[in-house]
């Protein structure tokens, strides 16, 4: 097959079109290398670059589509800005890559009948629930609120149930679960998705939204100070600057491999479903960021002290963890790599390049300016 991947000189871009390559599909990659994610670096990696098409462009241009889209398939949109806490003021910008991008992709779908596109995948993300789902003592399955910043600043991190405000308990997430993002980043993400999901429906276009939880892997990006803790983690440990880690520590993730997420994206792309779906692509395992921190710490010989600071920032949640249960049935998704392995492979290639702090302090600089950041002093 013909297949367009949006964002795709990216880490799951890359690691996807690999897999597609060997199995046989005809690659195009589109992307306008952001310094945010690569630094200087404006090259697909070597194995790559006579393997696939390259198309050097960005989403919001109006006219590259038409060179991107032209003959294709199958589209994978995987463009997107990804940072939490930057897309709390860098609003527009949000705004425009997320949302503004693919209103174009299908401004030109539907002016152009007979464009030849049989599937489009879309990367839509675990932001959308918020907090997710919760179980409580008196009402069952519940869905939290997002936390208030006066909760947070009394040190009581854990979200209440919406109904009689008991204690409650975070259990998996399923689909039918309620969009309730606490960011704008997930607030774009839930409208990438319905947008893809509706034009799917309208265009006659069978469309997946993949609600990719917190992916990792060999390969990510090491200078882009919004990607995640891991990244943020190994840089620090190697240097043996000390690990603040926010709140209480106990807040969790649902950490999948970039492995595991390209088998889910390969099989939605190659489904014979054709409906219309969102789906999880999860690990089915909970980690705390207290977990990651240490094991992060000890890995590089714990040279770093780590310290829970009560910090916290507007936007993120409290746990998250996915119900795969529907990625099983209609994509016959089961994750196969544990975090400990997986963690064990990221930080041995994360061991071989240079560390970046700069980025780092400078995002935490950007949020507590801005009032996002809580309870740190510059």
């Amino acid at each position: 097959m013909n297949i367009l991947i949006t964002g795709g000189a990216g880490f799951i871009g890359t690691n996807l079109a690999r897999a597609l390559v060997h199995g046989g599909d005809s690659v195009t990659l589109l992307d306008n290398f952001s310094p945010q994610i690569h630094g200087s670096n404006d090259q697909l990696p070597e194995d790559l670059r006579s393997a696939v098409r390259l198309v050097r462009g960005d989403v919001r241009d109006e006219s590259i589509w038409t060179a991107a889209v032209r003959d294709q398939q199958v589209i994978v949109n995987l463009a997107a800005e990804t940072g939490t806490g930057q897309s709390m003021y860098e609003v527009a910008k949000y705004e425009q890559v997320n949302l503004a991008g693919t209103s174009l992709l299908y401004d030109r779908l539907a002016k152009q009948p007979g464009h030849g596109v049989e599937r489009i995948v879309v990367a839509s993300s675990r932001a959308i629930y918020g907090e997710g789902a919760y179980t409580c003592p008196n009402h069952g399955l519940v869905f939290p609120q997002p936390r208030s910043s006066a909760e947070k600043k009394a040190g009581s991190f854990d979200p209440v149930c919406p109904v009689c405000a008991a204690a409650c308990v975070s259990v998996p997430t399923p689909e039918t679960a309620p969009c309730q993002p606490s960011s704008f980043y997930g607030l774009t993400k839930q409208v990438q998705e319905q947008m893809t999901l509706l034009f799917g429906q309208v265009l006659g276009i069978p469309s997946v939204a993949l609600r990719y939880q917190n992916v990792y892997g060999p390969g990510q990006s090491l200078k882009n100070p919004y990607t995640g803790i891991l990244a943020i983690f190994s840089n620090l440990a190697r240097t043996g600057v000390d690990i603040n880690i926010f709140e209480d520590g106990e807040e969790s993730r649902d950490f999948v491999y970039i492995d595991d997420v390209v088998r889910a994206t390969v099989a939605s792309i190659h489904s014979a479903d054709t409906t219309s779906f969102a789906a999880n692509v999860g690990s089915n395992e909970r980690t705390t960021v207290m977990h990651v921190a240490q094991s992060v710490n000890r890995y590089f010989g714990e040279k770093s002290k780590i310290h829970i600071s009560g910090v916290f920032r507007e936007g993120d949640i409290r746990h998250g963890v996915a119900d795969l249960t529907r990625a099983k049935a209609k994509l016959n998704y089961d994750p196969s790599v544990r975090f400990q392995e997986g963690l064990k492979n990221f930080l041995a290639w994360a061991e071989e390049s240079e560390p970046e702090l700069d980025g780092y302090q400078r995002s935490l600089n950007e949020l507590e300016s801005r009032g996002l950041l809580h309870g740190r002093k510059i």
